[in-house]
């Protein structure tokens, strides 16, 4: 097949006459992976294209929807450190996750339900819980740094120092050893299948709204190298996850650290009185507890480094490990965890990148000649990775950045932080 060069579109200089060319093929873009980062991509690659081009995304996971990962993660959605200081652009990330939940819910809304079948059912049947998230003091090393960056958090997601009797009042029989807690009102608790199957379905309701000029289709293959889809599409976004370090021309060169993390589902059985108040916040603690429903609650996350083990499906040892080292961990914090009752696990496994001055960064870029592209022309291939256990957050705003990198066939618009993994691994493309 004859390598077709990327037609760039978008920059500064480029006028719709000279974009709007008679007869021109449709442009053809490929995104590797139906995650976080692959479904933020062709959203924004549909929504940025300009108008008076038409463009054609491909969707290739050889599972579907938020099969990986991105399908199992816990879902707690905030824009704060461990220790409370706001991440990396975090205005930012927290304002474009906001708004790609919004266009999620409508899509969902108009079109009455996500598809059956699609929806792992231990996730529950909302979208997007908003009854905050209660962060327990529990480090009196940490208390005053977490007190302090309390006091500087972002406006759009503000941190309230809280004391017992308040924190008591929105999740009863808490337990604070330091009399204190850290409550963020607008935090929320995002289901990750519904969510993803939404942004898809938002994703076909705008191909369909343009009459013909742009199109997406999910394709159900694993591609085994990315260099067999060269000369079919105009660009390759590749947005695999902990995959992406194991394909062809990329094993060993991308900086990740694979890290395997079991999310268990509890329940409070019937029998039992009580149960988690309706208005209750998530918890954020050694273990999380990500609350879908008054006695249904899920408990994360383990972190078992360096594992290849790309299953979603959790063994009954490897269910029974998880629970000896989260119970413990949740019940210092809400002893009532205790009365639940274990009735499923899942897993996925993560990209974790680097650490670096400003935080662990995802990593962004192009990278042909790291995997061996034809030179002699503009960027084709690019990887969108390493989102770690944040992918949540920070997929609707680098989507939308790398987005415009690829139509525009331009580097320089990503920010230097998420593309420096490239010198420091002597990478040029």
């Amino acid at each position: 097949m004859t390598s077709v060069f990327p037609r760039c579109l978008v920059s500064s200089s480029t006028s719709s006459a000279s974009i709007s060319l008679p007869n021109r093929p449709p442009l053809r873009y490929a995104v590797l992976g139906a995650g976080f980062a692959g479904i933020s991509v062709a959203w924004h690659l549909l929504k940025d294209c300009p108008k008076e081009l038409s463009l054609s995304v491909d969707v290739y996971d050889e599972v579907g929807i938020g099969g990986g990962a991105s399908g199992v993660s816990g879902g707690l959605l905030h824009p704060y450190s461990p220790k409370g200081k706001p991440l990396w652009h975090g205005d930012e990330c927290w304002r474009e996750c906001l708004e790609l939940l919004n266009v999620a819910e409508t899509a969902a809304a108009s079109s009455g339900a996500v598809e059956k079948g699609e929806c792992n059912q231990s996730f529950g049947n909302f979208m997007v819980r908003r009854r905050g998230i209660l962060r327990p003091a529990t480090n009196a090393k940490t208390f005053g740094l977490m007190t302090d960056n309390a006091r500087n958090c972002l406006a759009g997601c503000v941190v309230e120092t809280i004391d017992k009797d308040v924190a008591q009042n929105l999740v009863p029989n808490l337990c604070l050893p330091l009399n204190s807690a850290f409550y963020l009102p607008g935090g929320m608790n995002v289901n990750p299948p519904r969510y993803l199957q939404a942004l898809f379905q938002a994703c076909q309701n705008s191909a369909r709204e343009s009459l013909g000029r742009t199109n997406i289709t999910l394709v159900k293959k694993s591609i085994d190298d990315v260099l067999e889809l060269e000369g079919e599409y105009d660009a390759v976004v590749i947005c695999l996850g902990s995959k992406a370090n194991f394909l062809p021309g990329l094993t060993g060169k991308l900086p990740l650290r694979t890290c395997r993390g079991v999310i268990t589902h509890l329940q409070l059985h019937e029998s039992v009185r009580g149960s988690y108040p309706e208005g209750g916040p998530s918890i954020l603690s050694d273990a999380w507890l990500a609350v879908q429903g008054p006695r249904d609650i899920h408990m994360g996350s383990t972190w078992e480094w360096q594992s290849r083990n790309y299953s979603p499906d959790v063994s009954a040892e490897e269910a029974s490990k998880a629970l000896a080292e989260l119970l413990p961990k949740a019940s210092a914090v809400y002893p009532d965890i205790d009365k639940w009752g274990f009735v499923g696990a899942r897993a996925g496994l993560r990209a974790m990148p680097p650490v670096t001055s400003h935080g662990s960064l995802p990593l962004l870029g192009c990278v042909d000649q790291l995997i061996g592209a034809a030179e002699g022309g503009p960027c084709k291939f690019w990887v969108f990775g390493g989102l770690g256990s944040r992918g949540l957050l920070y997929h609707g705003w680098l989507g939308k950045l790398i987005a415009k990198a690829v139509l525009s066939c331009n580097e320089q618009l990503l920010p230097s932080e998420l593309t420096s993994w490239k010198m420091n691994n002597r990478v040029k493309c």
